[in-house]
């Protein structure tokens, strides 16, 4: 089965890309988007393992909110409150996120 990792922007999708060493579809919904446009983004992935890592505000936990229902085969993961966005959470903290998800990590970056 494929993964695929639903971020809200371009910076979210390449802070994680580097750290992630096996095959994944990375999606960007580029923030908040409709039933429809999620529906249309999402549906190519549906019986794939679906993961969910958008940042921790407002527009985030709107699109948190649409996933849920429209997808509720997704699995959620999330970041601390204090670093409020994907883009901005240190890579140790990201990588463990990660490795929580079932995703392998570059181990070279873990070594560091």
């Amino acid at each position: 089965m494929g993964k695929v990792i639903v971020v809200e922007g371009l910076s979210d999708k390449s802070r994680i890309t580097p750290l992630i060493a096996e095959p994944v579809t990375i999606l960007c919904t580029n923030g908040t988007v409709s039933a429809s446009r999620l529906e249309e983004l999402l549906l190519p992935y549906e019986g794939q393992d679906m993961i969910i890592l958008v940042d921790a505000d407002s527009s985030g936990e709107k699109l948190r909110k649409l996933v849920k229902r429209e997808f509720p085969e997704a699995r959620h993961f999330y970041i601390n409150r204090n670093y409020k966005e994907v883009a901005a959470t240190p890579l140790r903290i990201l990588m463990d996120v990660l490795i929580t998800a079932n995703i392998q990590v570059n181990k070279l970056l873990t070594e560091g």
